[in-house]
């Protein structure tokens, strides 16, 4: 059995694919904005994504931990 050779279609229309100034200037502002997420911020952001991962997967226990710490410190006070 013999298969299809694979047929390309490229924007290039069989000329060298070169880039031009505007893509190249996108790229550059799409780079300059992902580095800007790689902040303090970004690093916030995770930790604050993997704490609501763990409290909504254990919310029954969760509720029933802040429960018995607000009771204890009601009792002390």
């Amino acid at each position: 059995m013999s298969h299809p050779a694979p047929h390309w279609s490229t924007a290039s229309f069989g000329d060298a694919a070169e880039t031009s100034p505007g893509e190249l200037s996108e790229l550059g502002d799409h780079l300059a904005s992902c580095s800007l997420g790689s902040g303090r911020m970004a690093a916030l952001r995770t930790g604050a994504q993997a704490l609501h991962g763990f409290v909504s997967t254990r919310l029954v226990t969760t509720l029933a931990l802040a429960v018995a710490v607000i009771g204890i410190v009601l009792l002390v006070n």
